[in-house]
């Protein structure tokens, strides 16, 4: 989403305020048209974080919508997570371990659950079989070097 145009609007309506003729007048919108622009880019990302939270109370468990950054334009992005089933043995039987988390942590992964509908252990089953994954890796394809921005 661009929000040049956004910023650009509220400027003309600024500068609607303006009295023709007037240069003290005209000034100070001028000023306030360019000091304007930070706050209204918060307001409206704001704005799109709120859209953001209420579609996703309304997507189905495993999906939702993120507010992603491309420059300083936010962009809202449907993302839908695979829904595979936690990797079993082969002999039926679970293993268990104990794990220890700071509070902090452990309230942060409920509400990851249930945000998504699931089990505390079902979530956790999940991030632990996404980040164990093999990744192929393509030999070949590293590119190594310096690079000057």
């Amino acid at each position: 989403m661009e929000m040049a145009p956004f910023i650009e609007a509220l400027r003309k309506d600024l500068a609607a305020v303006a009295h023709p003729g007037d240069l003290e007048s005209t000034e100070l919108v001028r000023r306030m048209g360019a000091a304007i622009e930070a706050w209204a880019r918060l307001r409206l990302l704001e704005a799109v974080s709120q859209a953001a939270v209420e579609l996703n109370a309304q997507l189905p468990s495993g999906s939702r919508v993120d507010v992603r950054l491309a420059g300083s334009d936010p962009a809202l992005v449907y993302v839908e997570e695979s829904r595979s089933p936690p990797p079993q043995a082969d002999d039926g039987l679970t293993a268990r371990i104990s794990l220890r988390l700071s509070d902090a942590l452990k309230r942060e992964i409920e509400n990851a659950a249930s945000h998504e509908g699931v089990s505390v252990n079902s979530w956790i089953n999940r991030a632990l079989s996404r980040g164990v994954e093999e990744r192929p890796r393509r030999p070949g394809r590293t590119l190594r070097g310096y690079a000057r921005s």
